[in-house]
């Protein structure tokens, strides 16, 4: 399947701001059945500055700086992509999750794709007691890693409810477990602290999730959106496996992969500082369009 991605990020300004520095993670990655075939980042105002470099965790991060006065901050990305990915079944064979954790532990490698830069807590992913007893019920002595990390997507699909309105970016992991609803984002960050908990080594993926509209009903422009899941390395043989927590699936050539990190602070879009207005409206709009 061939995609053309269109993801355009917005920002209005109260009151004028001098000067912008952002970070941008919005070249989605090749790799595990996916190819990049083009990407191109518009920017207004037009920036004084603009460097690209590849994180500590493999993404292509673009440093921006604008130094002319502006009430609005326009970042429209537009790539294409291939992707071909056959995932495994959700009752395939797999080594036994405790196989894997000591495995992790014993990785030397410092790579982007090595476990050991997984394994341990993040800035939004703590180890919590009660997320691991969670995740713990998923894996009965010697169960096949993918085995008890399915049941374990299945039981965040079914035991916590999406809403949007119930969190913000900066709501803490504890709560969003104690009152089990939230978004994609929050379903995989305690998908990953409980992974984490049991010793195995889990990311934290971002990208995009092709949406197909209604029978009957027209596709709405710019009404996809980003979208965030979970990878769990299940060994050498099998490698990195995605697991989509929202969803209650193992990604296929729905997904886009944009980023990938130990949790949302490493692979957010856009980010970075402003001087100037402390009132701003920000609006994104995604679209997913299948080529061929």
């Amino acid at each position: 399947m061939i995609y053309d991605i269109r993801h355009v990020t917005t920002y209005e300004y109260e009151n004028p701001v001098s000067f912008a520095r952002c970070t941008l993670r919005l070249e989605p990655r090749s790799g595990g059945g996916q190819e990049l075939i083009s990407h191109e980042v518009e920017i207004h105002p037009r920036p004084a500055e603009r460097n690209v470099r590849r994180d500590f965790f493999g993404t292509l991060t673009e440093s921006v700086t604008i130094e002319a006065a502006h009430r609005n901050l326009r970042i429209d990305s537009r790539s294409r992509v291939s992707v071909s990915r056959q995932p495994p079944a959700r009752d395939a064979a797999s080594p036994s999750w405790e196989s894997i954790r000591d495995l992790a532990f014993e990785a030397t490698s410092l790579g982007p794709s090595s476990p050991v830069g997984y394994v341990f807590a993040s800035p939004l992913v703590p180890v919590l007691r009660p997320v691991s007893a969670y995740a713990a019920e998923s894996f009965a002595p010697g169960a096949g890693i993918l085995k008890g990390a399915v049941d374990l997507m299945h039981r965040i699909r079914n035991q916590f409810r999406y809403d949007p309105k119930a969190t913000v970016i900066s709501t803490p992991l504890d709560e969003v477990f104690e009152k089990r609803h939230g978004v994609c984002q929050d379903f995989a960050h305690v998908m990953i602290a409980g992974l984490r908990g049991l010793g195995l080594p889990a990311a934290y993926v971002s990208g995009y999730l092709r949406t197909i509209p209604a029978p009957g009903q027209p596709r709405l422009q710019g009404a996809d959106a980003t979208h965030a899941w979970v990878s769990l390395w299940c060994g050498a043989e099998l490698g990195w496996v995605d697991l989509d927590p929202t969803n209650d699936l193992l990604i296929g050539n729905d997904h886009i992969v944009l980023a990938m990190g130990r949790d949302f602070s490493d692979v957010s879009p856009v980010d970075g500082i402003i001087v100037g207005s402390p009132k701003q409206k920000l609006s994104v709009a995604v679209d997913v369009l299948l080529v061929e």
